[in-house]
């Protein structure tokens, strides 16, 4: 009997405890890109799910470098471009693979659910399943700079000090495409690779006469191009888009050689501890009601099927400008990045700052 009684009593002690300490709510760790998590979206997630999201804007660079730093920890799920992932997962194991069957499939474009876990594959186990998706190339206010139609462009002499661009790798293999080399044909062979990118550096640095001002953040450039202070830029299709709805005049062209393409996905860190909080986000924010609001905020389209219809006139009439059928077969997609070419790459942005 006393045994009972204690056993009572302790009982009643750790629901005492209970009450007086909760359990702290359950917390999904998001290292991703801004506007791909919107307050509203966490909100309706939180009440639907009862998880928190603690979200870390990010992106391509600073998320290896974060995950590669704690051999994958400090995070739950990730948004890593798809070209992004093979390479650092093979040389540094920063991401596990995903469970597909967690995956709600039919929520999916399935070409762009099946080219994400095609690009995100090592030795048979994919790493990544597609999000949203885009392409890089220019920006442009066509009533000012109606001539501009590649990236060689924004080097013409007319242009003195009225372009911008963000000085990394798109801004890089955009060049080089305008030369008429095709970088991505290269990935395989670096000697051929370092010659082709040395002669875009080359052209980078030929062009700084004509940039006002490297951009570093949208809000940077969005200043410039609004003012008045800048015609056309390097940038993502997004920003076209976003002006586009300020000013007919500007917004997102392709150039003649093709937009370069990426596929932002979700990834799986490798020592995350929130999986089944991670695969829960990932089938609420493809449902197309939620993913029209991702593509609001961020400017991107998603690989959710039907998200297309429920997002506003105005971004679907910028989308259908910039991207005619003809435009979107001559997307350059990028390949998957072997080890090695981002670390040539930066030696070379480097030199061209430096200059």
């Amino acid at each position: 009997m006393k045994s009972f009684q204690r056993l009572l009593a302790a009982t009643a002690g750790l629901a005492l405890l209970a009450i007086a300490h909760p359990a702290e709510a359950e917390t999904l760790r998001l290292l991703t890109w801004g506007d791909y998590a919107p307050e509203a979206v966490i909100k309706k997630f939180k009440a639907e799910t009862g998880i928190d999201v603690e979200v870390t804007i990010s992106n391509n660079e600073d998320m290896i470098s974060k995950l590669r730093a704690t051999g994958g920890a400090g995070f739950d799920l990730a948004q890593p471009s798809q070209d992004r992932i093979t390479g650092p997962q093979t040389e540094f194991g920063i991401y596990k693979p995903m469970d597909l069957s967690k995956i709600k499939a039919e929520l999916f474009i399935p070409e762009l659910l099946e080219a994400a876990k095609k690009n995100t594959a090592v030795d048979g186990k994919v790493y990544g399943v597609a999000h949203l998706w885009g392409t890089s190339g220019m920006v442009v206010d066509r009533a000012k700079a109606p001539d501009i139609k590649t990236f060689a462009d924004l080097c013409k002499p007319e242009y003195k000090g009225k372009v911008s661009m963000r000085l990394k790798r798109t801004a890089l293999l955009g060049m080089a495409f305008a030369a008429g080399d095709d970088p991505f044909a290269a990935y395989s062979d670096k000697a051929k690779y370092q010659a082709i990118i040395e002669k875009a550096g080359q052209k980078l640095a030929d062009c700084k006469p004509n940039v006002k001002a490297y951009w570093t953040g949208s809000d940077q450039l969005l200043g410039m191009i609004r003012s008045g202070e800048i015609v056309a830029s390097e940038a993502w299709d997004s920003t076209g888009f976003k002006l586009n709805g300020e000013n007919a005049s500007i917004n997102f062209v392709a150039p003649s050689t093709g937009a370069l393409g990426w596929i932002d996905t979700f990834a799986l860190p490798a020592k995350g501890k929130n999986d089944e909080a991670a695969y829960k986000w990932i089938n609420f924010v493809m449902k197309p009601e939620i993913a029209a609001q991702i593509v609001e905020s961020s400017g991107s389209f998603s690989a959710s099927k039907g998200s297309d219809a429920l997002v506003s006139e105005k971004l679907r009439k910028s989308f259908q400008e910039a991207f005619p059928a003809s435009v979107i077969a001559n997307i350059k997609w990028f390949p998957a990045i072997p080890a090695g070419l981002e670390e040539m790459e930066g030696k070379i942005l480097d030199r061209v700052s430096a200059k």
